[in-house]
């Protein structure tokens, strides 16, 4: 059968049966065996891949870890991008050239340096960032080392890729960088995401984010010889109180939130400057364009109490500077989609249950253009994410794991 498109998608009757046909071939039923004959292996790859540090633009070792296990495992074409994406290819028949993407990005929030101890305790495995997102880089291997050990054939071709950028301020880069190339936006029909552990939610909204960057910048000076000259510190600090109460609505969901200050350097120096990174998001562009606005109208109040002497926003030798470090745009998957009917049957037929989700991902990016794509667990359970207690518990992986492969296979057409 070949690779459907919404606008040539059979009923949703005839999707659940493709998806029974499917299950019931002999090679198909070796692939998903994979899954549980090697979870020792897929264990190994957690830790080792875990324990190679990631941090917002520091994925170069990651990768090249990620494109050595494509290499062992025989997928063609792999390469790093100019951008630090890993790629590799498993061909199809298909006579459109259609693709499917499946992703994983490669980095974590933590900051380089920071102590990832990564471990094993009896079935449990323990260390920054080994669910989010070593659980999905080790999904995008298992299902690569599935299909080749199972020597599936399928129409459409499917586009391995470990992707950077997706933490913190990475702002999505790589995948922006892989939907800016006419290469793969063209050809690129469906997008599946593997972020994370679990099963039990299918992310189709995307979630828009705005983050910056503050500076107040002052003179500066000597805690006694100086005292009365503006402090960036104080200033910030106001600012950051008055933020703090603007009213948030609670449809559409809104938040906003201050994730790290800095400034000064010592107790006794009135400080050159202080710096805040701010963080709003919502399901509502236009709630995101009016909290940007305010905290800008936050920040002059606060340097209004003094005298204003200069040009521009200098207040007595006070200034403050707002700088975007982050625009990801917000998007829905409409219910129509083939790639949601595919997944809901899909979890159907595995008697998984999932919802609707929105949430900020890789996703982001192809839903912004129109395009048709999801994100969803590596199966297993996992918590503590984004903290140095983070855990991830493999048990039902394998659930995961199939329920990633007949989505891919259904999308992709098998005879």
């Amino acid at each position: 059968m070949a690779l459907f498109t919404s606008t040539n998608a059979p009923p949703a009757g005839l999707i659940q049966q493709e998806i029974a046909r499917i299950a019931s071939l002999r090679d198909v039923h070796a692939a998903m065996g994979w899954f549980r004959s090697h979870e020792h292996i897929l264990r190994d790859w957690q830790l080792e891949v875990a324990a190679i540090p990631a941090p917002p633009f520091g994925e170069e070792a990651r990768a090249k870890w990620l494109r050595e296990r494509f290499v062992e495992i025989g997928l063609a074409s792999v390469e790093i991008d100019g951008i630090g994406n890993v790629l590799g290819m498993l061909g199809g028949g298909s006579q459109n050239g259609k693709l499917l993407a499946l992703s994983a990005h490669l980095d974590t929030v933590f900051a380089a340096g920071t102590p990832l101890n990564v471990r094993r305790d009896g079935d449990r495995l323990y260390g920054a960032g080994i669910s989010d997102n070593a659980a999905g880089i080790v999904g995008l291997l298992a299902v690569a080392s599935a299909l080749k050990a199972a020597n599936l054939r399928h129409h459409a071709g499917i586009l391995f890729v470990g992707n950077v950028g997706e933490e913190g301020e990475g702002d999505l880069r790589g995948m922006r960088y892989i939907f800016a190339d006419p290469r793969w936006r063209e050809s690129i029909a469906y997008t599946i995401v593997v972020d994370g552990a679990a099963t039990d939610t299918i992310v189709t909204q995307a979630l828009g984010s705005r983050r910056f960057l503050v500076t107040v910048t002052g003179p500066g000076g000597h805690s006694w010889s100086d005292f009365g000259a503006p402090n960036p510190i104080v200033v910030l600090s106001r600012a950051i109180a008055s933020f703090s109460r603007v009213p948030l609505p609670a449809e559409p969901k809104t938040s906003c939130n201050v994730g790290t200050i800095s400034g000064g350097t010592s107790v006794n120096s009135i400080p050159e400057s202080a710096s805040m990174k701010v963080d709003i998001r919502s399901t509502s562009p236009a709630e995101i364009d009016r909290l940007e606005r305010v905290l800008n109208e936050t920040l002059a109040d606060a340097t209004s109490e003094f005298p204003v002497c200069g040009k521009g926003r200098m207040s007595r030798g006070i200034s403050y500077d707002v700088q975007l470090i982050g625009s990801r745009p917000a998007a829905e998957l409409p219910v129509t989609a083939r790639v949601l009917q595919v997944i809901r049957a899909v979890d159907t037929h595995l008697g998984n249950h999932a919802r609707v989700h929105r949430a900020s991902t890789d996703a982001n990016i192809p839903l912004s253009m129109g395009m048709e794509a999801i994100s969803i667990g590596a199966g297993g359970t996992g918590g503590g994410a984004h903290t140095l207690q983070e855990w991830y518990d493999p048990a039902g992986r394998d659930l995961g794991l199939k329920r990633v492969l007949l989505t891919m296979l259904t999308l992709a057409g098998v005879e």
